[in-house]
Protein backbone atom coordinates (compact mmCIF):
# COMPACT_ATOMS: atom_id res chain seq x y z
CA UNK A 1 0.00 0.00 0.00
CA UNK A 2 1.00 3.41 -0.96
CA UNK A 3 1.55 6.76 1.62
CA UNK A 4 -0.88 8.21 -0.90
CA UNK A 5 -3.69 5.50 -0.93
CA UNK A 6 -6.90 7.09 0.89
CA UNK A 7 -8.74 4.01 1.58
CA UNK A 8 -6.76 1.75 3.56
CA UNK A 9 -9.19 0.22 5.04
CA UNK A 10 -11.04 -1.10 2.04
CA UNK A 11 -11.68 -4.57 1.92
CA UNK A 12 -12.25 -5.34 -1.91
CA UNK A 13 -14.05 -7.74 -3.30
CA UNK A 14 -12.53 -11.65 -3.75
CA UNK A 15 -13.36 -12.72 -7.60
CA UNK A 16 -13.64 -16.90 -8.05
CA UNK A 17 -10.45 -18.57 -9.20
CA UNK A 18 -9.35 -18.30 -12.70
CA UNK A 19 -7.47 -21.60 -12.76
CA UNK A 20 -4.47 -21.74 -15.43
CA UNK A 21 -4.28 -25.61 -14.84
CA UNK A 22 -7.20 -27.85 -16.38
CA UNK A 23 -10.05 -28.47 -13.58
CA UNK A 24 -13.35 -28.80 -13.41
CA UNK A 25 -14.36 -25.27 -12.91
CA UNK A 26 -17.56 -24.81 -10.65
CA UNK A 27 -16.54 -22.24 -8.57
CA UNK A 28 -17.88 -19.00 -10.52
CA UNK A 29 -21.35 -19.77 -12.16
CA UNK A 30 -20.18 -19.66 -15.03
CA UNK A 31 -22.39 -21.48 -17.77
CA UNK A 32 -21.69 -24.85 -18.96
CA UNK A 33 -22.24 -23.77 -22.66
CA UNK A 34 -20.78 -21.71 -25.39
CA UNK A 35 -22.56 -18.47 -27.07
CA UNK A 36 -24.22 -19.22 -29.74
CA UNK A 37 -22.82 -19.26 -33.34
CA UNK A 38 -25.12 -16.24 -34.44
CA UNK A 39 -23.65 -14.12 -31.22
CA UNK A 40 -19.80 -15.59 -31.95
CA UNK A 41 -20.27 -13.75 -35.65
CA UNK A 42 -21.67 -10.61 -34.47
CA UNK A 43 -18.35 -10.37 -32.70
CA UNK A 44 -16.61 -11.09 -35.08
CA UNK A 45 -18.34 -8.57 -37.64
CA UNK A 46 -18.10 -5.58 -35.19
CA UNK A 47 -14.10 -6.45 -34.94
CA UNK A 48 -13.51 -4.85 -38.11
CA UNK A 49 -14.67 -1.20 -36.85
CA UNK A 50 -12.71 -1.42 -33.59
CA UNK A 51 -11.06 1.57 -34.73
CA UNK A 52 -13.87 3.80 -33.67
CA UNK A 53 -15.13 4.49 -30.50
CA UNK A 54 -18.17 2.66 -29.31
CA UNK A 55 -21.55 3.53 -29.33
CA UNK A 56 -21.87 5.34 -25.92
CA UNK A 57 -25.79 4.99 -25.96
CA UNK A 58 -25.93 1.66 -26.67
CA UNK A 59 -28.87 2.42 -29.11
CA UNK A 60 -29.32 -1.32 -31.17
CA UNK A 61 -29.04 -3.05 -27.47
CA UNK A 62 -30.97 -0.80 -25.04
CA UNK A 63 -33.73 -1.30 -27.88
CA UNK A 64 -33.39 -4.85 -28.33
CA UNK A 65 -34.01 -5.32 -24.33
CA UNK A 66 -36.71 -2.77 -24.11
CA UNK A 67 -38.60 -4.66 -26.82
CA UNK A 68 -37.62 -7.69 -25.11
CA UNK A 69 -38.76 -6.81 -21.25
CA UNK A 70 -41.81 -4.70 -22.87
CA UNK A 71 -40.43 -1.03 -21.65
CA UNK A 72 -38.76 2.05 -23.55
CA UNK A 73 -35.45 2.09 -24.23
CA UNK A 74 -35.33 5.15 -21.87
CA UNK A 75 -36.32 2.61 -19.05
CA UNK A 76 -32.95 0.83 -19.77
CA UNK A 77 -28.83 1.82 -18.84
CA UNK A 78 -26.49 -0.12 -19.84
CA UNK A 79 -23.11 -1.78 -17.54
CA UNK A 80 -19.95 -3.11 -17.37
CA UNK A 81 -21.11 -6.03 -15.99
CA UNK A 82 -24.01 -5.74 -13.46
CA UNK A 83 -21.29 -5.07 -10.98
CA UNK A 84 -20.42 -1.80 -12.70
CA UNK A 85 -24.33 -1.10 -12.44
CA UNK A 86 -24.44 -1.73 -8.83
CA UNK A 87 -21.49 0.34 -8.25
CA UNK A 88 -23.04 3.23 -10.00
CA UNK A 89 -26.83 2.82 -7.86
CA UNK A 90 -24.61 3.06 -4.61
CA UNK A 91 -22.67 6.17 -6.01
CA UNK A 92 -25.79 7.72 -7.45
CA UNK A 93 -28.66 7.14 -4.48
CA UNK A 94 -26.35 6.48 -1.31
CA UNK A 95 -24.88 8.69 1.27
CA UNK A 96 -24.75 9.74 4.68
CA UNK A 97 -28.24 10.76 4.80
CA UNK A 98 -29.43 8.00 2.26
CA UNK A 99 -28.07 4.16 3.94
CA UNK A 100 -28.23 0.78 2.33
CA UNK A 101 -29.47 -2.45 4.04
CA UNK A 102 -28.85 -5.76 3.18
CA UNK A 103 -28.97 -9.18 4.39
CA UNK A 104 -25.41 -10.38 6.06
CA UNK A 105 -25.09 -13.39 3.66
CA UNK A 106 -25.37 -12.23 0.26
CA UNK A 107 -23.51 -10.99 -2.95
CA UNK A 108 -19.96 -9.70 -1.30
CA UNK A 109 -19.56 -6.85 -3.52
CA UNK A 110 -22.71 -4.78 -1.50
CA UNK A 111 -20.68 -3.66 1.13
CA UNK A 112 -17.81 -3.09 -0.84
CA UNK A 113 -19.53 -0.61 -3.02
CA UNK A 114 -21.09 0.73 -0.13
CA UNK A 115 -17.39 1.13 1.51
CA UNK A 116 -16.18 2.72 -1.68
CA UNK A 117 -18.70 5.36 -2.09
CA UNK A 118 -18.79 6.23 1.68
CA UNK A 119 -22.59 5.02 1.91
CA UNK A 120 -23.90 3.50 5.58
CA UNK A 121 -24.77 0.24 5.80
CA UNK A 122 -26.42 -2.23 7.99
CA UNK A 123 -26.61 -6.35 7.15
CA UNK A 124 -29.97 -7.77 8.48
CA UNK A 125 -29.16 -11.08 9.48
CA UNK A 126 -30.85 -14.10 7.04
CA UNK A 127 -33.21 -16.59 9.04
CA UNK A 128 -31.68 -19.59 10.63
CA UNK A 129 -32.73 -21.69 7.47
CA UNK A 130 -30.80 -18.83 5.61
CA UNK A 131 -33.63 -17.46 4.15
CA UNK A 132 -34.14 -13.76 3.56
CA UNK A 133 -37.47 -12.40 5.94
CA UNK A 134 -38.79 -9.84 3.63
CA UNK A 135 -40.47 -8.43 6.59
CA UNK A 136 -37.29 -7.42 7.91
CA UNK A 137 -37.58 -4.85 5.01
CA UNK A 138 -41.14 -4.05 5.02
CA UNK A 139 -41.25 -0.34 5.68
CA UNK A 140 -37.51 0.01 7.06
CA UNK A 141 -36.89 3.76 5.27
CA UNK A 142 -33.51 3.14 4.10
CA UNK A 143 -32.23 2.07 0.18
CA UNK A 144 -32.98 -1.25 -0.12
CA UNK A 145 -30.63 -4.21 -2.27
CA UNK A 146 -31.74 -7.56 -2.63
CA UNK A 147 -30.07 -10.55 -4.78
CA UNK A 148 -33.05 -12.58 -5.95
CA UNK A 149 -32.25 -14.98 -6.31
CA UNK A 150 -29.90 -15.16 -3.54
CA UNK A 151 -26.56 -15.60 -3.71
CA UNK A 152 -24.81 -17.54 -2.35
CA UNK A 153 -28.01 -19.35 -0.90
CA UNK A 154 -29.51 -19.79 -3.84
CA UNK A 155 -33.10 -18.92 -2.55
CA UNK A 156 -35.75 -16.65 -4.29
CA UNK A 157 -38.32 -13.92 -2.68
CA UNK A 158 -41.56 -14.40 -4.71
CA UNK A 159 -42.41 -10.66 -6.70
CA UNK A 160 -45.71 -10.33 -3.97
CA UNK A 161 -43.04 -10.35 -1.08
CA UNK A 162 -40.92 -8.23 -3.16
CA UNK A 163 -43.64 -5.38 -4.57
CA UNK A 164 -44.60 -5.17 -0.51
CA UNK A 165 -40.93 -4.02 0.42
CA UNK A 166 -41.16 -1.51 -2.45
CA UNK A 167 -44.77 -0.18 -1.80
CA UNK A 168 -43.88 0.09 1.93
CA UNK A 169 -40.43 2.12 1.46
CA UNK A 170 -42.07 5.14 -0.81
CA UNK A 171 -39.55 7.07 -0.42
CA UNK A 172 -36.52 4.80 -0.96
CA UNK A 173 -34.64 2.60 -3.67
CA UNK A 174 -35.41 -0.53 -4.10
CA UNK A 175 -32.61 -2.24 -5.89
CA UNK A 176 -33.53 -6.27 -6.90
CA UNK A 177 -30.78 -7.88 -8.34
CA UNK A 178 -31.31 -10.67 -10.94
CA UNK A 179 -28.25 -12.10 -11.39
CA UNK A 180 -29.79 -15.62 -11.65
CA UNK A 181 -33.81 -14.88 -12.22
CA UNK A 182 -33.60 -16.59 -15.78
CA UNK A 183 -33.09 -20.01 -13.66
CA UNK A 184 -35.76 -19.62 -11.13
CA UNK A 185 -38.71 -19.13 -13.96
CA UNK A 186 -40.70 -16.51 -15.90
CA UNK A 187 -43.01 -15.77 -12.51
CA UNK A 188 -39.94 -14.54 -10.44
CA UNK A 189 -38.49 -11.27 -12.03
CA UNK A 190 -39.67 -7.71 -10.74
CA UNK A 191 -38.90 -6.28 -13.90
CA UNK A 192 -42.87 -5.74 -14.68
CA UNK A 193 -43.59 -3.90 -11.49
CA UNK A 194 -40.71 -1.05 -12.39
CA UNK A 195 -43.47 0.05 -14.91
CA UNK A 196 -45.49 0.67 -11.63
CA UNK A 197 -43.06 1.69 -9.08
CA UNK A 198 -40.52 4.52 -9.26
CA UNK A 199 -38.37 3.59 -6.51
CA UNK A 200 -37.79 0.00 -8.23
CA UNK A 201 -34.81 -0.80 -9.81
CA UNK A 202 -33.98 -4.15 -11.06
CA UNK A 203 -30.54 -5.27 -12.24
CA UNK A 204 -29.47 -8.06 -14.93
CA UNK A 205 -27.05 -9.82 -16.46
CA UNK A 206 -25.96 -11.46 -19.70
CA UNK A 207 -23.16 -13.34 -17.57
CA UNK A 208 -25.21 -16.06 -15.98
CA UNK A 209 -28.19 -17.28 -18.40
CA UNK A 210 -26.51 -15.32 -21.40
CA UNK A 211 -23.41 -17.22 -21.39
CA UNK A 212 -21.62 -13.88 -22.12
CA UNK A 213 -19.27 -14.08 -18.86
CA UNK A 214 -16.04 -12.95 -20.59
CA UNK A 215 -17.85 -10.29 -22.17
CA UNK A 216 -18.78 -8.20 -18.91
CA UNK A 217 -22.64 -6.86 -19.88
CA UNK A 218 -25.15 -6.09 -17.47
CA UNK A 219 -28.05 -3.37 -17.58
CA UNK A 220 -30.76 -2.15 -15.25
CA UNK A 221 -34.48 -1.91 -15.73
CA UNK A 222 -36.36 1.39 -13.80
CA UNK A 223 -38.16 4.57 -14.30
CA UNK A 224 -37.02 6.71 -16.69
CA UNK A 225 -35.92 9.27 -13.65
CA UNK A 226 -34.03 6.71 -12.05
CA UNK A 227 -32.31 5.65 -15.36
CA UNK A 228 -31.63 8.95 -16.10
CA UNK A 229 -29.92 9.44 -12.61
CA UNK A 230 -27.85 6.51 -13.46
CA UNK A 231 -26.82 7.45 -16.66
CA UNK A 232 -25.45 11.05 -15.26
CA UNK A 233 -23.18 8.69 -13.21
CA UNK A 234 -22.25 6.61 -16.50
CA UNK A 235 -21.33 9.42 -18.22
CA UNK A 236 -19.39 11.66 -15.60
CA UNK A 237 -17.36 8.12 -15.24
CA UNK A 238 -16.96 6.71 -18.74
CA UNK A 239 -19.28 7.33 -21.55
CA UNK A 240 -18.05 4.27 -23.97
CA UNK A 241 -18.39 2.08 -20.66
CA UNK A 242 -19.25 -1.00 -23.25
CA UNK A 243 -17.15 -1.72 -26.25
CA UNK A 244 -18.28 -2.67 -29.83
CA UNK A 245 -17.70 -6.45 -29.49
CA UNK A 246 -20.04 -6.80 -26.40
CA UNK A 247 -22.50 -4.10 -27.43
CA UNK A 248 -22.75 -6.96 -30.58
CA UNK A 249 -22.62 -9.75 -29.02
CA UNK A 250 -25.56 -8.52 -26.38
CA UNK A 251 -27.40 -7.26 -29.13
CA UNK A 252 -27.21 -11.08 -31.29
CA UNK A 253 -28.06 -12.52 -27.57
CA UNK A 254 -31.26 -11.34 -27.44
CA UNK A 255 -32.01 -12.93 -31.50
CA UNK A 256 -31.71 -16.32 -29.97
CA UNK A 257 -33.75 -16.70 -27.02
CA UNK A 258 -35.01 -20.44 -28.19
CA UNK A 259 -31.45 -21.76 -27.23
CA UNK A 260 -30.81 -19.91 -24.25
CA UNK A 261 -34.25 -21.31 -23.00
CA UNK A 262 -33.01 -25.20 -23.62
CA UNK A 263 -29.87 -24.12 -21.70
CA UNK A 264 -31.76 -23.23 -19.05
CA UNK A 265 -33.96 -25.96 -19.75
CA UNK A 266 -30.90 -28.21 -19.47
CA UNK A 267 -29.15 -26.44 -16.24
CA UNK A 268 -32.10 -26.24 -14.42
CA UNK A 269 -33.15 -30.07 -14.98
CA UNK A 270 -29.48 -30.73 -13.85
CA UNK A 271 -29.68 -28.76 -10.89
CA UNK A 272 -32.57 -31.19 -9.87
CA UNK A 273 -30.81 -34.19 -10.38
CA UNK A 274 -27.60 -32.43 -8.04
CA UNK A 275 -29.68 -31.68 -5.27
CA UNK A 276 -30.98 -35.18 -5.29
CA UNK A 277 -27.77 -36.90 -5.50
CA UNK A 278 -25.78 -34.90 -3.13
CA UNK A 279 -28.77 -35.68 -0.29
CA UNK A 280 -28.34 -39.10 -1.51
CA UNK A 281 -24.63 -38.65 -0.60
CA UNK A 282 -25.72 -37.28 3.30
CA UNK A 283 -24.99 -33.57 2.21
CA UNK A 284 -27.42 -30.94 3.64
CA UNK A 285 -28.56 -28.56 0.36
CA UNK A 286 -30.46 -25.60 0.53
CA UNK A 287 -33.29 -25.63 -2.49
CA UNK A 288 -32.48 -23.48 -5.49
CA UNK A 289 -33.90 -21.00 -7.64
CA UNK A 290 -29.99 -20.38 -9.31
CA UNK A 291 -27.67 -22.13 -11.29
CA UNK A 292 -25.86 -23.50 -8.15
CA UNK A 293 -26.48 -25.17 -4.58
CA UNK A 294 -25.34 -24.28 -1.36
CA UNK A 295 -24.13 -27.58 0.17
CA UNK A 296 -23.06 -28.61 3.22
CA UNK A 297 -20.56 -32.40 4.10
CA UNK A 298 -21.94 -33.80 7.23
CA UNK A 299 -18.38 -34.52 8.63
CA UNK A 300 -16.19 -32.40 6.55
CA UNK A 301 -15.54 -28.65 7.44
CA UNK A 302 -15.99 -26.55 4.21
CA UNK A 303 -12.85 -25.68 4.31
CA UNK A 304 -11.20 -29.24 4.04
CA UNK A 305 -13.98 -30.15 1.80
CA UNK A 306 -13.10 -27.81 -0.56
CA UNK A 307 -9.17 -28.64 -0.78
CA UNK A 308 -10.15 -31.95 -1.00
CA UNK A 309 -12.03 -31.80 -4.08
CA UNK A 310 -9.15 -29.39 -5.35
CA UNK A 311 -7.05 -31.75 -4.94
CA UNK A 312 -8.93 -34.22 -7.18
CA UNK A 313 -9.49 -31.96 -9.85
CA UNK A 314 -12.90 -29.99 -9.00
CA UNK A 315 -13.21 -26.05 -8.29
CA UNK A 316 -15.82 -25.01 -5.77
CA UNK A 317 -16.50 -21.81 -3.38
CA UNK A 318 -16.34 -21.73 -0.11
CA UNK A 319 -17.01 -17.83 1.33
CA UNK A 320 -15.53 -18.35 4.22
CA UNK A 321 -17.63 -16.45 6.24
CA UNK A 322 -18.49 -17.41 10.12
CA UNK A 323 -22.19 -18.44 9.65
CA UNK A 324 -21.73 -20.36 6.11
CA UNK A 325 -18.10 -21.36 6.95
CA UNK A 326 -19.56 -25.21 6.21
CA UNK A 327 -21.22 -24.49 2.96
CA UNK A 328 -19.96 -24.85 -0.72
CA UNK A 329 -21.22 -22.88 -3.26
CA UNK A 330 -21.22 -25.38 -6.37
CA UNK A 331 -21.71 -24.02 -9.55
CA UNK A 332 -24.65 -26.19 -11.67
CA UNK A 333 -21.94 -27.78 -14.62
CA UNK A 334 -22.35 -30.05 -17.73
CA UNK A 335 -24.03 -33.33 -16.71
CA UNK A 336 -20.65 -35.20 -16.97
CA UNK A 337 -18.96 -32.75 -14.61
CA UNK A 338 -21.83 -32.96 -12.30
CA UNK A 339 -21.57 -36.91 -12.78
CA UNK A 340 -17.17 -36.27 -11.70
CA UNK A 341 -18.54 -34.49 -8.64
CA UNK A 342 -20.59 -37.03 -7.47
CA UNK A 343 -17.99 -40.19 -7.80
CA UNK A 344 -15.12 -37.64 -6.26
CA UNK A 345 -17.40 -37.20 -3.46
CA UNK A 346 -18.08 -40.89 -2.58
CA UNK A 347 -14.47 -41.41 -2.89
CA UNK A 348 -13.93 -38.81 -0.02
CA UNK A 349 -14.20 -39.78 3.74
Amino acid sequence: MSKFFTKPNLTPYTPGEQPREKLIKLNTNESPFPPPQSVIDAVSGAARSLNLYSDPQGTNLRAALASYHGVAPENITLGNGSDETLAFSFAAFGGAERPFVFPDITYGFYPVFAALFNVPYTEIPLRSDLTVASRDYVGIGKNIVLANPNAPTGIALPPGDIEQIVTSNPDNLVIIDEAYADFAGADVSAVPLTSTYSNLLVVRTFSKSRNLAGARLGYAVGNAALIADLETIRYSFNPYNINSLTLAAGAAALEENDYYAQNWAEITQTRSLTISRLRTLGLTVLPSSANFVFAKHPTISGPDLLAKLRERGILVRNLGQPRIRDWLRITIGAEEQMETLFNVLEEIK
